[in-house]
């Protein structure tokens, strides 16, 4: 199964979306497809097996619309070495541009440069060198910024250009209207009205009937077919007024389709602050970084780095890519991935990310991950895909704007007919409401109706309808991000402010997650020797406590030999040809061992303490016993949880007592003890039937089990450690207060949906009536339609504003 994002030209509203969705789902090898309006993409999963990219572009081709893999167009300034004359440039010249994936290239002989621009998916800096080179010549890197062109800019660019033209001619038009209307009367005024709207109504406005025409083809009209209607026979009947009697309609089409090029300008512009956050990651990555080779420091493309390259990162740069520091110590600014703005302390061994600010200190960074495995890449495909998932709630929305169109098409036909059939009722309306200064008196039926079908079909706006989830998404998901927060499905929003329980494991999730050794229960010597010596060869968290206990006691570790890690119980293997076994009470019952130093073990874990028995050759010699400590934000985070109405509950595999202690110190609902690796997912299962919708919180990786069966799951870590691929929500910064700060973004962005659907609904069912009844003009209810959508995605851009925290506060200051 592959993986694929495409660009879509041509929609304009929900009607569209849903079109492209409806093909896409029923393209062979298609397993799952995502349209999203806000940013006219589409995020498919594939079967390359099955169905080709060019397949499934033909496909979306075939109803209208355009489809293309996202470009990445990059410009770039060569120093290129060995010119001499004209003959030169033009040899550089032609031996660049016809490389595939070349837009433009400007050689320039007195400076020696050549700028080039090209597609990063289709052609590498490595390339345009060796075509440079083969032809005789050295080209390198002369600058270190890249100037990428964003697609977003360039769309406002293009309808921004589009509006600048289209209102420049509506208002000249407009002005010699009212010239003619009430000053003098302008020779030839039909004919020059119709030539100067001609490049406005088709022109400007090809592509909205272009898209017309092919929603009709394919029998789903969208919000194009309302445009087009509204646009296209006012100007044919105008330019019958050239010819007969009647009253032109010219200046009206001109001026609805100018409204709607200015509305879709407007949304551009908004969607292009919606989707800010991703690109804004997507600027931090660093484009060339310092690479050790045989002691010295060559400077290469980030694109060119390979796993296992040393780079040499000097205090306030930007780390170019995830690795591990392999020499020297620092401060290192996370925030752009976990929102924490306090410096993290570095050191030899530790893990770096990628995009990250060195502090104070020189260190050298061993690259671990590149291009699409980096957290940065893994942080946007995960902004990406959820900004395209869709929100239970959504599926209702987007059914109904299927029948949208073709519902407002038959009302603007039975209003068309109604006015024809009973003008005096319709004209007895207009007198009661003359006092509005765009109602005429006294106009024919057939201009009455006309004029009043022309405004149903331009008010109603079916665009404000599929833009109320995606939008609050794009902007909920740049929130989460700022505040380390990442959020996989849109479904996880709506089911999160539902949650009733939230499960949490212990260890790490609520503890720091690192054990250290308190007591020793035991008259043996050798009790810590054989305790360490046996853990060093286990991974267990537990291990590395006695492990470090005993460093810091001097004492020097044996051999072990037949080493066996009994999940849930304990370890045991051979020290000196004894055999030494350490685990829990369990394990040692299970073992038929006498449970020696029980009261002083049952002391300890009253205290919260987790003891482990220590036995040679099935004799207890005595217990060691160890504490993880409660992370200081656990307490008060699980009280206002708790204050919220959502009940806590700890799982764990601790015993009863030192569960109960736990429990107690952090103030949680409930607890399960006891609880084996594999019986957490049975737990949960449990949960959900007693409580409801059920959270869970772990680390990511242990508990990926657990967190695919709770209704959302949420992995808790740090950095690079993090788990990203098994649950819905992932807290980058390892804290406990981001599940407060998800839980409010969760129930913010939910609302934010649900204002923009009602908002979106009560335009409509206001909106549309009040045309019917001929007391709009379509000129206005063009200008309306564009501020309808409008209004939905400055609604969501709202979010912003939004206080994560705000019930933690109300926590402290009670």
């Amino acid at each position: 199964m592959k993986h694929l994002k495409l660009e879509l030209i041509g929609m304009t509203c929900a009607s569209c979306a849903n079109n492209i969705d409806r093909v896409l789902q029923h393209t062979q090898g298609v397993k799952e497809a995502s349209v999203n309006l806000a940013n006219d993409t589409a995020m498919l999963t594939y079967d390359e097996s099955l169905v080709s990219i060019d397949t499934i572009i033909s496909n979306i081709e075939s109803i209208g619309y355009e489809a293309k893999v996202p470009n990445q167009m990059t410009s770039l300034t060569l120093k290129v070495d060995g010119m001499s004359c004209a003959t030169c440039v033009g040899n550089v010249d032609r031996a660049t541009r016809k490389l595939e994936g070349v837009a433009d290239v400007n050689v320039n002989l007195v400076s020696e440069k050549m700028m080039i621009t090209f597609d990063q998916n289709q052609l590498t800096l490595s390339k345009i060198k060796k075509a440079v080179h083969d032809a005789g010549y050295e080209a390198r890197l002369e600058d270190k910024e890249e100037t990428t062109l964003d697609p977003d800019v360039l769309k406002m660019q293009q309808a921004k250009k589009r509006v600048m033209i289209a209102a420049s001619i509506s208002a000249v038009m407009m002005t010699l209207m009212v010239i003619h209307m009430f000053f003098i009367t302008i020779p030839y005024y039909q004919i020059i009205i119709s030539v100067m709207g001609a490049p406005v109504v088709f022109y400007l406005g090809y592509k909205v009937h272009r898209g017309s025409f092919y929603s009709l083809k394919s029998g789903h009209p969208n919000m194009d077919v309302l445009v087009s209607l509204g646009s296209l026979p006012p100007y044919f009947i105008g330019l019958l007024g050239i010819f007969l009697p009647i009253q032109t309609f010219i200046e009206m089409a001109t001026t609805i389709m100018t409204f709607h090029l200015i509305g879709k300008y407007l949304e551009a512009r908004a969607k292009g602050k919606a989707s800010l956050a991703i690109k804004k990651l997507a600027g931090l990555s660093v484009k060339t970084a310092n690479v050790e080779i045989d002691g010295d420091i060559i400077e290469v493309l980030t694109t060119e780095l390979s796993i296992g390259d040393i780079m040499v990162i000097k205090p306030g740069e930007k780390i170019p890519t995830d690795g591990k520091i392999v020499e020297g110590t620092t401060f290192i600014d996370e925030s752009i991935a976990t929102g924490e703005s306090m410096p993290v302390d570095k050191t030899l061994g530790d893990a770096v990310i990628g995009a990250t600010i060195n502090g104070h200190g020189l260190i050298k960074v061993e690259v671990t991950k590149i291009g699409k495995d980096t957290f940065l890449q893994q942080m946007i495909v995960l902004m990406e895909t959820y900004q395209g998932s869709k929100v239970p709630i959504q599926a209702f929305a987007d059914k109904v704007t299927g029948y949208f169109v073709p519902a407002i098409l038959v009302v603007t036909v039975l209003t068309f007919a109604s006015i024809l059939l009973f003008p005096d009722f319709h004209e007895s309306i207009l007198n009661t409401f003359s006092f509005l200064p765009w109602i005429i008196i006294g106009q024919t039926p057939l201009t009455s109706a006309f004029i009043t079908a022309t405004a149903v079909l331009v008010i109603a706006c079916p665009c404000a309808l599929g833009l109320g989830t995606p939008t609050a998404l794009m902007v909920g998901s740049g929130i989460g991000a700022e505040q380390g927060i990442l959020i996989r499905q849109g479904e996880a929003i709506q089911t999160l402010k539902d949650i009733k329980a939230i499960a949490f494991d212990k260890t790490g999730t609520l503890t720091m997650g690192k054990p250290v050794v308190t007591d020793m229960v035991g008259h043996d010597d050798q009790l810590l020797f054989l305790a360490a010596t046996l853990e060093s060869a286990s991974e267990h968290i537990l291990a590395k406590a006695m492990i470090e206990k005993a460093a810091q006691e001097n004492i020097k570790l044996g051999q072990v030999k037949d080493f066996t890690a009994i999940p849930g119980r304990g370890v045991l293997g051979h020290i000196d040809d004894k055999l030494v076994m350490i685990g829990n009470e369990r394990f040692m019952t299970e073992e038929n061992i006498k449970l020696d130093y029980k009261n002083e073990i049952d002391n300890l874990q009253q205290q919260a303490k987790t003891a482990m028995y220590v036995a040679v050759d099935r004799l207890v010699i005595g217990a060691i016993a160890m504490s993880d400590t409660i992370k200081t934000e656990s307490k008060e985070v699980i009280k206002t949880l708790n204050r919220m109405g959502i009940k806590t509950i700890m799982i764990t595999g601790d015993n009863e007592q030192t569960a109960a202690a736990i429990a107690a110190q952090a103030g949680l609902s409930d607890w399960v003890s006891g609880v084996l690796p594999d019986g957490k997912v049975d737990v949960l299962k449990k949960l959900q039937e007693k409580e409801g919708l059920v959270a869970m919180v772990g680390d990511g990786i242990n508990d990926a089990p657990a967190l695919k069966k709770s209704n959302v799951g949420i992995a808790i870590g740090t950095g690079t450690d993090i788990a990203i691929e098994a649950a819905d929500i992932t807290l980058v910064n390892g804290q406990l207060d981001a599940i407060l700060k998800a839980v409010e973004l969760s129930r913010q962005t939910f609302k934010k949906i649900k204002q923009n659907y009602f908002w979106a609904w009560f335009y409509n069912a206001i909106m549309i009536p009040f045309a019917m009844l001929g007391l709009l003009h379509p000129m206005l209810g063009a200008a309306a339609m564009s501020l309808s959508s409008l209004n939905v995605i400055y609604n969501s851009l709202r979010l912003k504003r939004v206080n994560l925290l705000k019930h933690l506060e109300v926590s402290y200051e009670a």
